[in-house]
């Protein structure tokens, strides 16, 4: 069953909403929601839940009264697709090889799975740390940061969104995992505006308009506070915005002049959604630290992955991501199966290629449409604003919402981000056929709407 997100201005009592849960809930998912609701802490984007799901499988994820979603969310994991064959096969296998490893003891998943993520991720970023998700990776990669530098403080972006552990609520952005936390987070963690800004994301200035200005930003906190560790940030906002030309290469000489490290945080973009093995390639830059995780895991199994340059393996001294299952055999396995499917399956060529098909689609039926205030993308990762007034893009909340549920009713699952942003994110494997069926269910709501 879809996960319907409430982002920042979508309201949980909606008509549209309402609407759609007297329709959704039947005989089957209601004893299971009131069960979970009963267990289950409650809290924002999560629970209590609107709807069940009992199976997932290829792009496709169905609830327990038999109805079927195309999923173009699914918690940025899916890219091989749910259930993938060669997947399963690759796990069962090394359940019955080798289930677990305590720490201090290697074996051979784990290092395999390291040496192909070196071999994959450009430059010299070749030593690594497994964690079981992104938000515990942000927060090595932090830590590596104030050994190597002998600094605390970092710059981040607002809105962003890097985990809802501590360290990783305290560098990120998003309200919703910053709010409600009494006292203060991380001291040291300056933010600036996001490259997301008026001007190049809603204008469409290039940076001959703009002046960049917002990465400009970046270099004037660094030259303020002088002593900054490292600057955080996702290389395409998963939202998503598109970073305008020649802005990380402005951060990166910037982070190089004052002697701060870049880590890019590719837990939503990496392994082909963007069109690129990593979406940071296509501005042709170099992190000293990059992050992985999510569909890393391959879509079963929890994994992320915190890649260094070789020359800031400086923390032997001490703990920094003492993990249980830090090198655990099946996931490792399950990460390193997930990189061979993707390559092998010419995966990455393949998002690049439909993702340019898709977003084609799109611009031609809708960029008259009035309600259409923009339409970005990378790869099989795009969106689609909805306003209210196309002149100063009035967020059109309550029409996206109305969207949202007329697609659900089509069979097509997605995610609303910022209330108003209609999230297209479906995975890799999708068939040009099943694509186009979505997007004709998109297009049909949104002009119903219009």
């Amino acid at each position: 069953m879809p996960q319907i997100v409430h982002t920042e201005g979508e309201s949980n009592t909606s008509e549209a909403r309402k609407a759609w849960l007297r329709k959704s809930m039947g005989p089957k998912s209601t004893p299971l929601l009131k069960r979970d609701a009963n267990v289950f802490m409650h809290q924002s984007l999560s629970s209590p839940c609107v709807s069940t799901i009992a199976k997932a499988e290829g792009i496709w994820i169905e609830d327990i009264e038999g109805r079927r979603y195309m999923d173009f969310h699914g918690n940025s994991v899916h890219h091989i697709g749910y259930g993938h064959p060669r997947l399963v096969a690759a796990i069962k296998a090394q359940l019955d090889d080798l289930p677990f490893a305590p720490r201090r003891f290697t074996n051979d998943p784990a290092v395999e799975l390291a040496e192909k993520l070196a071999q994959i991720v450009p430059g010299d970023l070749g030593k690594m740390l497994f964690t079981t998700g992104g938000s515990d990776a942000n927060e090595v990669a932090l830590k590596i940061a104030r050994a190597a530098t002998g600094r605390f403080k970092t710059i981040s972006f607002w809105d962003a969104f890097h985990g809802a552990g501590f360290g990783a609520a305290s560098v990120g952005g998003e309200a919703t995992f910053r709010s409600h936390i009494a006292g203060p987070l991380l001291s040291g963690t300056e933010h600036v505006a996001p490259f997301a800004c008026y001007r190049c994301a809603y204008n469409h200035a290039g940076p001959e308009t703009c002046g960049l200005a917002c990465a400009k930003m970046v270099e004037y906190v660094l030259e303020r506070e002088g002593d900054v560790a490292a600057v955080i940030a996702e290389p395409m906002r998963a939202v998503p915005y598109v970073p305008p030309p020649g802005f990380w290469k402005t951060v990166r000489e910037a982070c190089n002049r004052h002697g701060a490290l870049l880590i890019m945080d590719e837990i939503p973009t990496s392994l082909g959604k963007t069109g690129r093995m990593f979406a940071f390639e296509h501005d042709e830059i170099i992190p000293d630290i990059v992050t992985l995780g999510k569909a890393l895991g391959g879509g079963i199994l929890p994994i992320a992955a915190c890649v260094a340059r070789k020359q800031l393996d400086v923390c032997g001294d001490f703990a920094i991501g003492h993990y249980t299952h830090e090198k655990n055999p099946v996931t490792a396995r399950a990460a390193l199966t997930t990189i061979q499917i993707i390559e092998d399956e010419g995966l990455v060529r393949r998002s690049a290629e439909l993702g340019e098909h898709a977003i084609g689609r799109l611009m031609d039926e809708l960029q008259n449409v009035p309600i259409v205030g923009d339409i970005r993308g990378r790869g099989l990762m795009f969106g689609i604003e909805i306003v209210d007034d196309r002149a100063d893009k009035t967020p059109g909340i309550a029409s996206a919402e109305r969207i949202y549920y007329a697609c659900l009713e089509a069979g097509l699952s997605y995610k609303i981000s910022q209330g108003c942003v209609l999230t297209l994110s479906p995975p890799l494997t999708i068939s040009r056929l099943e694509l186009d069926r979505a997007i004709d269910i998109v297009i049909a709501a949104i002009k119903a709407e219009s």
